[in-house]
C-alpha cells in the first residue's frame, strides 16, 4: 500500500476552519474552500502541524484559542521545533527568501523542509504561497540539504 503524501496545515488553515464566516467577500471565499478541502481531501493526505501552530494558535479570544487547539488536538501528530528547522529558517531570512518581520513564515517551512513534508498548506500569500517567492525558498532548502514542500492554498489540491 502506497504512503498517503502529508500536508502541514499551518495557523491561516486552521484560523479558518474554526472562525465564524467572514464578510470579507474574499476571507469568506477562502474559509469555503477551506471547510471543503477538509470535508472532501484531507482523508486522501497525512495531515500534519507543529508546536509553532499550537503556539499562534493559542493566542487571542481565549474562546476561539480554545476551537484551534481542540482542531489540532484531533491530528495524529505535532511536528516539533528542532534544531535543524530553526538553522534552516534562519537561513530562509538570511538568504533574504523569507523577510525578517516573517520570521515565524520561515520556521514553518524550516519545520516543513527538514521533517520531509511533501505539502505547506497556507492562506499565507504575503511570505508564504507567493510564486515570487517560491524559488528563492527553493534553493535555500535544497542548499541546506531539503527538499522544499511545495507551499499552496487548499484550492491547489482539489
Amino acid at each position: 500500500m502506497a504512503m498517503k503524501p502529508n500536508v502541514y496545515i499551518e495557523t491561516t488553515i486552521v484560523s479558518y476552519l474554526t472562525a465564524w464566516p467572514s464578510r470579507d467577500i474574499v476571507r469568506a471565499a477562502q474559509q469555503q474552500t477551506t471547510h471543503e478541502w477538509w470535508a472532501t481531501r484531507r482523508d486522501q493526505f497525512e495531515v500534519l502541524s507543529s508546536e509553532l501552530v499550537i503556539i499562534e494558535c493559542s493566542a487571542g479570544d481565549p474562546t476561539a484559542a480554545s476551537e484551534r487547539l481542540k482542531l489540532l488536538n484531533a491530528l495524529p501528530a505535532l511536528l516539533a521545533v528542532t534544531e535543524a528547522a530553526t538553522e534552516l529558517a534562519d537561513a530562509l531570512v538570511s538568504a533574504g527568501a523569507i523577510p525578517t518581520v516573517a520570521s515565524r513564515d520561515a520556521l514553518h517551512v524550516g519545520i516543513c523542509a527538514s521533517s520531509g513534508v511533501n505539502y505547506l498548506l497556507t492562506w499565507n500569500f504575503r511570505h508564504l504561497a507567493n510564486a515570487q517567492m517560491q524559488d528563492r525558498i527553493r534553493e535555500v532548502c535544497e542548499s541546506g540539504g531539503y527538499a522544499a514542500p511545495t507551499i499552496c492554498a487548499p484550492d491547489a489540491l482539489f
